[in-house]
Order: C-alpha cells, then structure tokens, then sequence
C-alpha cells in the first residue's frame, strides 16, 4: 500500500471505527446470548430489544421491554446485558433503560421466534 492509499483509508474510516467502538449489529449479536427465562428465546428474536445506541467511545444505550408489564425479570436481563457486552472489544459503559411503550406484543418477534413459539 502507498501513501497515497493509506492517507485515503484513514479518512474512509468512520469515528467509531477508528475509535474502537463496536457496531450496532455486534452489540445485537451480543444481546442474543441473554434469554428470556419463561421462554427460551433470545431478548432480540423476541423482539424486546427496541434502540441500540453506541456511542463513539463505546458506551452503549438500550432501549428494552419486557414481555408483561409486571414481569419481574428486568433487573436479570440488565446483569445479563451488562454480563455478555463486556467481552465485546470496545464496549464502555452500558446503560439499559427499561420502557413500556410501546407496549410489547408476538407481532414484534422474528420469525425464527414465532416459529418456536408457534405464532402464526
């Protein structure tokens, strides 16, 4: 590579790329190592994770829901969120907020999920 190619990669590369910060596709990869316990889907194909922000120096922001508004499993998700993104490189901080609107609903699950679940 010349210096002329090397000069032009460094300003291809984005913030975050060059920050060090993962992406939102690796924190969602992530996140479908946490399980909802009632079930036994994974919190992304059921479709409870609703906004992934990453910030460019890797502190993380998930916007989540639960499957019942009285689900007492919150603060287990958040440990388990907490728990998997700290083995992905470049993750800092991560900061879940728990939201109940919009309401959660089967419409929001994967396909892969409703097939496990027998939703149609």
């Amino acid at each position: 590579m010349n210096e002329q190619e090397t000069v032009q990669s460094d300003h291809d590369a984005s913030p975050e790329a060059t920050a060090g910060a993962p992406t939102e596709d690796q924190i969602l990869e992530a996140l479908k190592s946490v399980f909802d316990p009632e079930l036994g889907i994974n919190i992304v194909d059921l479709g409870l994770v609703y906004e992934v922000k990453v910030d460019p120096s890797g502190g993380v922001d998930i916007t989540y829901s639960l499957t019942t508004m009285g689900c007492p499993i919150g603060p287990m998700i958040e440990d388990q969120m907490r728990g998997f993104l700290a083995a992905v490189p470049g993750v800092g901080e991560v900061r879940p907020e728990m939201v109940i609107r919009p309401p959660w609903s089967p419409e929001m699950m994967s396909d892969e999920a409703k097939a496990a679940l027998g939703v149609f």
